[in-house]
């Protein structure tokens, strides 16, 4: 069986693979333990609105 994305999801899935290719090059130039250590501090600066907009009127 075959889903169809939507639009939004479409969009979603190209930043994914964004991510996972800055992943793997951040990895493959300096490990995973700084591109971890990297993923989680920009997820934390996005929480505390330090970067991105502060809220979501999306979600």
């Amino acid at each position: 069986m075959t889903q169809t994305l939507t639009t939004e999801e479409q969009s979603k899935d190209v930043y994914f693979q964004s991510l996972a290719k800055i992943a793997e090059e951040m990895i493959d130039d300096h490990g995973k333990d700084f591109a971890t250590g990297a993923l989680i501090l920009a997820a934390q600066w996005i929480a505390q609105g330090r970067i991105g907009k502060a809220e979501d009127p999306m979600h």
